[in-house]
């Protein structure tokens, strides 16, 4: 009798902390009103909000839950995820995953210099490449949690890169913000400029 407790607890346990899965037809519902900054699809049209179209499951849930718990701060989305569920959320993450994200141009001037540093880092400044985690085509790592960069509007990118180099870069104070932090405060605003307009170009 006690074992059949003890297993039923155990999975009851288990059932508890795992994550539901997304349902992307449910999601798109439920997105509707995340279309007015990020598009009907995903696809942003303004370039200081991110498109989310064909972005990793993992990363969207994870910055949901962020900004819904308060650790990572984003002004424009203050309360709009505050009564969603965890349900809701991966839903909502799955239908962007499931979109085709559209891409941009990169500027003809920092091609040469956005290049290098994403595929390359600079060693001087022991500055790591973008393409261990973001891959060389910048489709990122979904299973990691790393996000999908390729495309990404060059102001957002822009605008994170600079956050990050802050003390307080407005985001969970987790290993992936550390990382990030500890890069960006390798680069100038140069290298970010033109590694922000690479990657709005990049695609596979």
């Amino acid at each position: 009798m006690n074992k059949l407790i003890v297993s039923l607890l155990l999975t009851l346990g288990i059932t508890g902390v795992a994550h539901a899965a997304g349902d992307a037809t449910a999601g798109q519902t439920k997105a509707a009103v995340c279309g007015a900054c990020h598009g009907p699809d995903g696809n942003s049209p303004a370039p200081n909000f991110p498109k989310l179209a064909g972005q990793g499951e993992k990363y969207l849930t994870k910055q949901m839950h962020d900004i819904k718990d308060g650790k990572r701060t984003v002004l424009e989305m203050t309360g709009l995820l505050t009564n969603l569920s965890d349900q809701d959320l991966a839903d909502i993450a799955a239908y962007y995953a499931s979109q085709a994200g559209s891409v941009g141009a990169a500027d003809p001037k920092l091609v040469a210099r956005g290049e290098q540093l994403f595929r390359g880092g600079n060693l001087d400044k022991g500055l790591p490449a973008c393409t261990g985690c973001h891959s060389p085509d910048g489709s990122g790592n979904a299973a990691a949690g790393f996000p999908h960069l390729g495309g990404q509007h060059a102001q957002y990118i822009a605008k994170q890169l600079t956050d990050f180099r802050k003390e307080d870069a407005g985001r969970a104070n987790d290993g992936d913000a550390m990382t990030m932090r500890t890069i960006a405060r390798k680069m100038s605003d140069e290298d970010i400029a033109a590694v922000a307009s690479y990657i709005q170009g990049l695609h596979k």
